[in-house]
């Protein structure tokens, strides 16, 4: 997500939530600090409760993901907000002895003898993470997964703008485990700036830049380390051996997920020039065989607010406005404000400082821009911010690998879009703009852990060397290294 296109979040009277959010943090520290580190099996107790808890509650979560969002597919919720996690339990739990292992570290045995060293991984303590709407229940449990896994306490304070997945959330989680182990406090904008202004051993926000750069300052106060999943303008270039229906229905298949709303979506497509009527061609085809009646669907998610439905028709009138072409991918569609569907189009070659390319789009907008050689392609994304996600299409790898090097952003694919936010073994985040941090697999284990470098003595050694007054053993070290 950017600032530009977060709605305006309803008023709210947060004191209750407020308050329960202090007593929460409270008992949470409480509980750390008598318990600082669970064992492995009480880890994987607690990652399998997860499993069962989203299996569990898989007709409830549809219900209150169909309802916040007005229309989301069923199939596309079990996906990725049931299974998708569940997944990422089982994962951690089977993975989860290695990472605990402490890993050892070279000690030069001429000066530290027979010692040991070792990198061993310890919980944080309490840990927030702030929810964004978009996912409701993958980034609120998804992340879950690694905090719990790490052995920290962990508080969730889901969006204002789906309070039916909310208000679920709190009730399953409050049903799964103890309230000084994990609990979810719901409210609007004042809770959110409380959130980030707690003393937390480790905060996640996932979102927009400008609110982002907000919660990092607060955090900052508390010198308190954050994550930070921002999005950004992902583009997708296709090679010119690339422009062809495999490489479009990727793109278009992944621009249809949530209706574009996804921070690892196609924001924009780069197609060489010769190859821009073709992209359009295939373009139509695909959705006139495979989705031509996309809007009328129950796989068609409903934007979030009507607010945000209205920014969307607004970038599409003023590219209008300025002479872009624009190409109706279903042409009978029209806009169902009674449901918030929207239908996909194409914005051909629109100018840069056009709201299509200066804002995340997270909708069901793409962007196609020509472009003449690959380094112009790669020119034209390093001069915006870092993207979360870049995918390039060629069948040529040296390609892809010159795409690959010469640019930089959180993730990336090869002939495929946003599948590394998918894969529970992969580390995601940004890069820049697009964020900092990682979660998923050890990554994520690894970032809400603190990494501590632990030596334990052996005999042997010249320790002695360091200690004043300086003398002989010193100067025998010293010299042992410069003639050595």
């Amino acid at each position: 997500m950017t600032a530009t296109h977060r709605p305006i979040a309803p008023a709210t009277d947060d004191t209750r939530a407020i308050a329960e959010l202090h007593d929460s943090f409270a008992r949470q520290q409480a509980a750390f600090a008598k318990d600082p580190y669970p064992t492995c099996a009480e880890r994987q107790d607690h990652l399998g409760a997860i499993a069962a808890m989203m299996l569990s509650n898989r007709e409830r979560i549809r219900r209150a993901v169909s309802q916040d969002f007005s229309v989301h597919p069923e199939l596309f919720t079990d996906l990725v907000e049931v299974l998708g996690v569940v997944g990422r339990a089982v994962y951690a739990a089977e993975q989860l002895p290695t990472w605990m292992a402490p890993e050892t570290r070279f000690t030069d045995p001429g000066l530290y003898g027979s010692a040991q060293a070792a990198i061993r991984y310890q919980p944080k303590g309490v840990v927030g993470n702030i929810v964004p709407w978009n996912f409701p229940f993958d980034l609120s449990v998804g992340p879950l997964v690694e905090m719990l896994a790490a052995g920290n306490r962990v508080i969730l304070k889901p969006s204002e703008f789906t309070p039916a997945c909310g208000e679920l959330l709190k009730e399953m989680i409050a049903a799964t485990f103890d309230a000084d182990r994990v609990t979810v406090v719901t409210g609007g904008v004042e809770l959110a700036r409380e959130f980030s202004r707690q003393r937390w051993d480790h905060l996640l926000y996932t979102g927009n830049p400008e609110v982002g750069r907000l919660i990092a300052v607060e955090a900052a106060k508390n010198l308190v380390p954050v994550t930070l999943e921002l999005g950004g303008k992902c583009p997708a270039i296709l090679a010119e051996d690339s422009v062809d229906a495999a490489s479009v229905e990727q793109v278009l298949g992944t621009k249809l997920i949530k209706n574009g709303q996804m921070c690892i979506s196609v924001d924009y497509c780069l197609v060489p020039r010769e190859g821009l009527g073709d992209f359009v061609r295939l373009a139509e085809a695909h959705m006139a065989e495979h989705a031509p009646k996309f809007t009328e669907t129950g796989d068609c998610t409903g934007i979030i607010t009507e607010r945000h439905l209205d920014r969307l028709i607004d970038l599409l009138d003023e590219a209008r406005a300025a002479g872009c072409t624009i190409v109706e991918l279903q042409p009978a569609a029209k806009v169902d404000r009674a449901s918030r569907r929207m239908p996909l189009s194409l914005v051909l070659d629109p100018a840069d400082d056009l709201g299509v390319m200066r804002e995340e789009i997270f909708g069901p907008i793409l962007v196609v821009k020509p472009y003449d050689t690959i380094d112009d392609a790669i020119t034209h994304v390093n001069a915006g911010e870092k993207p979360l996600g870049l995918y390039v299409f060629a069948k040529d790898a040296a390609v892809a690998d010159r795409v690959l090097t010469r640019t930089s952003s959180g993730g990336a694919c090869v002939n495929t879009c946003a599948v590394q936010g998918a894969l529970p073994a992969l580390g995601f985040g940004g890069v820049g703009t697009s964020g900092s941090g990682r979660h998923h697999g050890i990554e994520g284990f690894r970032e809400f852990s603190n990494p501590r470098g632990v030596v334990t003595r052996g005999e042997g050694d010249l320790i002695a060397a360091l200690y004043p007054p300086y003398g002989d053993i010193a100067q025998a070290v010293v010299t042992a290294v410069l003639e050595g």
